[in-house]
């Protein structure tokens, strides 16, 4: 369209004052801050000028305008954080929030935000508490360690550790152990930003014991040791292990008096051996800790199953310093989140129990069979409501996933249910479920098909959703 033939239509567009007079906007001005439903009205007149100008020709009158502007400033007031169905069968889901809160967590945080909270107070003493008092001692029991800390998050964690030890000091590490992790977290970037020096020995496939025994200097603080939890080398390797790095510390400090202390990041975090139901062999907290490490940091949200923080367990001695760093404040928890995770502790405390009332370790240890009872209930659950002749619905096998950067290269057996529409489209389905329902559903597209995976469907609620979100989508088709 040329420009003569734009001008008329360019004219057309109404005023925003114009706008702001129509009733679906000026009813809102009761409610609503003007700025609000200006910008609203501003940015409504903005996307049609350069619907025009891109020669689409829009049919559009004051009336539409207003309803355009609206339907943003409804949008704009909605929840932006809000409850999701995860039917992909990724567990530990980073995008969707990690790892699910257990019964008991989440009770615990609705009792602490109706009101004020022992956040900082110790009823036994009638003064001042600690917040480290709500989560310690429970980390302690379920660990073995001497102490322990928690931060918001296994990052913070890691940059306190290297800021209290290794700031002005030498910290050696593998270059096999030199990841990167989501969010372009580099080991490297937080150890220059920590102020250590970092000393990288080995290869990339290889490193030795000797390897760090002649890395060390009279400046070395630590030997960083950084679990593979995301990725995995394999072939002609060779790993340094945690009793081995202790080892060469003994005989280090035996020889010269001069300590240099032993830190794993484990990253994702495991108070459960799952190995028993199947996972790939991953060390829990007390493994590392039993091995030697002196230090050990973890994310709380991953395979621990509880919220967003990172953890540091080890020796009473560096723990209290760790507390007593600047640091320490600015990373701390929120009353909030103590809740939350001293309520996933108390779940470890009763054993073999946490199997069933951790989401993410039910999720994760649950066997493909129990999932296949699962999944043909769905199917006979989408089978009752989609007219026969819309769609072809099978149950198949297929791979859970951890996720969040957990067992990389582990396929867990899972059984889903794979949706392949005969009306309609494969990838209109998947878009109608996300944007369309009520509560947002989440699945993947394989196979040409839509796969709903039950491992991560946390009840019947949420099965009865996704049936009930294909039977809506399936009668526009």
């Amino acid at each position: 369209m040329d420009k003569a033939a734009l001008a008329p239509l360019l004219k057309r567009i109404p005023q925003v004052q114009e706008v702001l007079k129509c009733e679906c906007i000026s009813s809102l001005e009761e409610s609503l801050p003007h700025s609000l439903l200006s910008d609203c009205v501003r940015s409504e007149i903005t996307a049609l000028r350069t619907s025009i100008l891109a020669g689409e020709n829009p049919e559009f009158n004051i009336e539409s305008v207003a309803q355009g502007a609206r339907s943003r400033t409804l949008a704009f007031m909605a929840p932006s954080l809000r409850r999701i169905i995860n039917a992909t069968g990724v567990v530990i889901h980073t995008n969707m929030g990690r790892s699910v809160m257990c019964p008991q967590a989440i009770e615990a945080v609705e009792d602490v935000i109706k009101g004020y909270s022992t956040c900082e107070y110790d009823t036994n003493k009638m003064q001042r508490g600690s917040r480290h008092n709500h989560y310690e001692r429970l980390i302690c029991a379920i660990t073995g360690a001497e102490a322990a800390i928690a931060v918001n998050n296994n990052a913070a964690a890691v940059v306190l550790v290297l800021s209290e030890f290794a700031a002005g000091h030498e910290a050696i590490v593998s270059r096999g152990e030199l990841i990167e992790l989501g969010g372009s977290f580099r080991i490297p970037d937080i150890m220059d930003q920590s102020g250590a020096t970092m000393v990288e020995v080995g290869t990339t496939n290889k490193t030795h014991p000797h390897d760090y025994e002649r890395a060390i200097t009279e400046n070395t603080s630590m030997m960083l040791k950084i679990h593979k939890s995301n990725y995995q080398v394999i072939g002609f390797t060779k790993n340094v292990s945690l009793t081995e790095l202790r080892d060469i510390s003994n005989a280090h400090e035996k020889e010269t008096g001069h300590k240099v202390l032993v830190f794993e990041d484990q990253g994702s975090g495991s108070f459960v051996d799952l190995e028993r139901y199947g996972a790939r062999k991953e060390p829990t907290v007390a493994q590392s800790l039993a091995e030697g490490a002196d230090l050990v940091s973890f994310s709380g949200d991953k395979m621990l199953g509880g919220p967003q923080c990172g953890i540091v367990v080890g020796r009473k001695e560096l723990i209290d310093r760790l507390k007593k760093n600047p640091l320490a404040r600015v990373v701390r928890l929120d009353k909030m989140t103590l809740a939350a995770l001293e309520g996933t502790l108390r779940c470890y405390l009763q054993g073999e129990e946490a199997i069933n009332s951790i989401p993410t370790v039910r999720m994760l240890s649950e066997d493909a069979g129990t999932v296949r009872v699962r999944a043909d209930k769905l199917k006979a659950m989408i089978e009752e409501r989609i007219e026969p002749g819309k769609a072809d619905i099978e149950v198949i096998p297929e791979i859970s996933r951890a996720g969040g950067g957990s067992l990389p290269m582990y396929d867990i057996d899972t059984f889903a249910v794979a949706i392949k529409p005969v009306a309609g489209s494969t990838q209109e389905c998947d878009k109608f479920l996300v944007q369309q329902c009520p509560v947002p559903i989440v699945a993947r597209i394989a196979h040409d098909a839509v796969i709903v995976d039950p491992r991560t469907l946390l009840d019947e609620e949420e099965m009865e959703a996704v049936a009930e979100g294909l039977k809506n989508y399936f009668a526009t088709v």
